[in-house]
């Protein structure tokens, strides 16, 4: 049980991070899971969970403090949750996407890095094009075991659709959907979910610690600017994982 504790640790500087800009962090856990050693199997239903509870706390977090768009979150949200049951029931050989997927974000973070454009916005998208996008995003959560609001955060603030702490909300409730969606359909395959055990509980408290603690700064107290600093170095650690995991073929 040596692990116990840089992974508690891992953890709670994980949710910290993401949550502020209203993610779970899934990608990152992860991230820490794979540099512990631990199997496959155990990993994806571990970071969904992790996604479940992190991403209600953060979603409860920015709808109080009134950064949630009902009108920008559903058509998004319509199609992405039966798309994400489904990405979360296949299985495919992931090595060739999770390069490119990782590549996208690295390139969405260089993006919001030197966009020093106001908070100005344009319209909202058309339903059409939301419903298509969230379906993408929603399959693309289910298969790689994340929420996809790493997706559709950048997506949001690249065209202007949502300012920083607006697609931090929508983005919460997105992950929430999506991860419980992916989650109900891995239970569907043969893999069995992780049974709760004391370890387990510790580790889930460690990252809800971080996620009420993040949510919070980032919901409240850290201005649009900061926000989309954080993001940036969310997308790199994200598009890095997927394309170091995607070269390796774990």
């Amino acid at each position: 049980m040596e692990w116990m504790l840089p992974l508690c640790c891992g953890f709670f500087i994980v949710a910290l991070l993401y949550s502020c800009v209203g993610h779970a962090g899934a990608s990152g856990y992860i991230a820490v899971m794979s540099l512990a050693g631990l199997s496959a199997g155990f990993i994806k239903p571990m970071a969904l969970i992790l996604n479940v509870g992190v991403a209600l706390i953060t979603s409860i977090q920015f709808w109080r403090a009134g950064h949630f768009s009902w009108a920008l979150f559903w058509p998004f949200a319509i199609l992405a949750v039966p798309a994400a049951f489904l990405g979360g029931w296949v299985h495919l050989p992931g090595q060739y996407y999770k390069i490119l997927l990782g590549v996208v974000l690295c390139f969405a973070a260089w993006r919001l890095t030197i966009n020093t454009l106001q908070e100005v916005f344009t319209q909202m998208p058309s339903r059409r094009t939301a419903l298509g996008m969230g379906a993408g995003l929603g399959f693309l959560s289910g298969l790689t075991g994340t929420g996809g609001g790493i997706f559709l955060t950048p997506l949001l603030l690249l065209n202007r659709w949502a300012s920083a702490k607006t697609a931090a909300g929508v983005s919460a409730v997105f992950i929430l959907a999506n991860s419980t969606a992916g989650l109900a359909g891995l239970s569907m395959t043969t893999h069995p979910l992780p049974r709760l055990t004391l370890p387990l509980a510790a580790l889930l408290a460690a990252a809800l610690a971080g996620g009420l603690l993040g949510s919070q700064l980032g919901s409240r107290h850290l201005p649009h600017q900061v926000i989309k600093r954080c993001l940036s170095i969310v997308l790199l650690v994200a598009g890095a994982k997927l394309i170091i995991t995607g070269i390796s073929g774990k």
